[in-house]
């Protein structure tokens, strides 16, 4: 198979919810797919702070990882970088979270037609667990690394996190050229990989991590994958036998002349493809996953969506082949490339607020990989108010304080909650609290915990409570 678009032109505090005195205490953090109530709208500035009111430190990481022969860097790479990835994650208060770590491949296969490295169904979704190397991987198909009450930890592993996981995660090139990142996640999830079974826990969050520097190609019929000589041209119902194929059957743009040469605008996945999935079948995919949406994260360390560009191989004039070009990169045979992922882009936006992207095209990845860490500590909690922000005379923040709750397909919900009186016995209300010992004031330079007094009240588990304050 000729890859084209590589070869020419070339992702309370952190502590439950505490019943204390007859109140809830809960501090803010994660991020629910929602407006709230603003502040006050002549402040121009403000920082944002959200917490589930059920604190919650499980979190499933899957990390789907392009095994074809253009990855070997970028693989690297990502062993090479990992610890800062784990560091962000141990430096979440309370340690590092209850973790399972999963690794799986782009490649599925393409069917039955003899394309080099795309036998069959290929890995199919199976989690990854073969040694790398002269190196010790988990007992299972996954990492486990949990906590215990006793501060102890559950593992599947010896020695250290980072080194299990490079032994498992540098997959090797050998994989199919036609990258299937998506359905190869949903395979990996939808229960069809039995050995994968104990990895997904109920009530966990799940963070799916892409990996690829080009686009997702995941096919429905494969048709597309014929290998007929005689389909193996421009003016055939395929054209050429190329990855070039995944754009032209996955991706609509202006014009749509896809075999023609010249920039293209306006690109997002193409619908009713004759081939190929459908894009939002895979979000929609995962959000079933899980009673609440936020409890989802995704994140791509992949090309940019643009500029998308068609070029043309013309060695043979008669019958010139189209290419796709990079996205970011310099093909001067030492850099990264990487095609434009316009599919795989459309993904990650699909969940709002809970998705990261951050390019491929780095000779270093350890910048992508703090970024979604940073966005999975979030999510999971940090219990102080972050940023500069502005105080009263009292040394008290201004801000406006919503409970929001995610109804998954159905919307959201929001309720406003006023500040605490005197009495504190207008609940629920807010008020702030010093905290000092687990306050980094580095990073909260108030060390101030929103504390949220309910009584007796309960919440629903899908709600987030939600703080806009003023900033400096």
């Amino acid at each position: 198979m000729r890859k084209t678009s590589r070869s020419n032109t070339l992702v309370s505090s952190l502590l439950a919810p505490a019943m204390i005195a007859g109140t809830l205490a809960v501090t803010l953090a994660g991020c629910p797919d929602r407006e709230v109530a603003k502040v006050d709208p002549r402040q121009n500035r403000e920082q944002e702070k959200e917490v589930p009111v059920q604190i919650n430190r499980d979190i499933d990481i899957l990390f789907v990882i392009d095994n074809s022969n253009s990855m070997r860097e970028e693989q690297a790479s990502l062993v090479a970088n990992f610890d800062n990835f784990i560091n962000v994650l141990n430096n979440i208060e309370g340690g590092l979270p209850n973790v399972h770590i999963g690794v799986i491949s782009t490649n599925i296969g393409a069917g039955t037609g003899g394309i080099a490295g795309c036998e069959n169904s290929g890995d199919n979704g199976l989690l990854q667990n073969t040694p790398r190397g002269a190196c010790e991987a988990p007992t299972d198909r996954y990492i486990i690394d949990t906590g215990n009450e006793d501060g102890s930890r559950t593992k599947n592993y010896t020695g250290e996190l980072t080194d299990t996981f490079s032994c498992i995660a540098e997959l090797g090139v050998s994989g199919c050229g036609f990258e299937q990142p998506l359905e190869s996640m949903r395979r990996a999830l939808n229960g069809s990989q039995a050995q994968n079974n104990g990895f997904l826990r109920e009530n966990a969050f799940l963070a799916v991590i892409i990996i690829s520097d080009e686009d997702d190609c995941s096919v429905e019929d494969n048709g597309m994958f014929n290998t007929d000589a005689s389909q193996d041209r421009i003016d055939s119902e395929l054209g050429f036998l190329s990855s070039f194929r995944c754009f032209e059957f996955g991706v609509q743009c202006d014009p749509d002349t896809p075999r023609s040469a010249g920039p293209r605008e306006n690109c997002v996945p193409r619908e009713n493809s004759a081939y190929m999935y459908n894009v939002n079948e895979y979000a929609n995919f995962l959000k079933t996953l899980k009673d609440d949406p936020g409890q989802i994260i995704v994140a791509g360390i992949i090309g940019p969506p643009s500029p998308v560009v068609i070029g043309s191989n013309n060695q043979d004039p008669q019958n010139p082949e189209p290419t796709l070009d990079p996205s970011c990169g310099v093909d001067d045979g030492a850099g990264q490339v990487a095609d434009p992922s316009v599919r795989l882009t459309a993904f990650l936006e699909a969940f709002p607020n809970r998705n990261t992207t951050t390019t491929i095209c780095n000779d270093d990845l350890s910048d992508a990989l703090t970024v979604i860490a940073d966005l999975l500590a979030k999510v999971i909690g940090n219990p102080c108010m972050e940023g500069d922000l502005a105080l009263d005379e009292a040394g008290q923040p201004e801000c406006s304080v919503s409970d929001v709750r995610n109804l998954n397909q159905d919307g959201q919900t929001e309720t406003v909650i006023p500040q605490c009186n005197d009495a504190m016995d207008n609940l629920p209300c807010y008020h702030f609290v010093q905290d000092t010992e687990q306050c980094n004031i580095e990073s909260s330079p108030t060390q101030l915990t929103l504390v949220i007094e309910r009584g007796t009240a309960d919440v629903a588990s899908n709600t987030t409570t939600v703080a806009r304050c003023v900033a400096n």
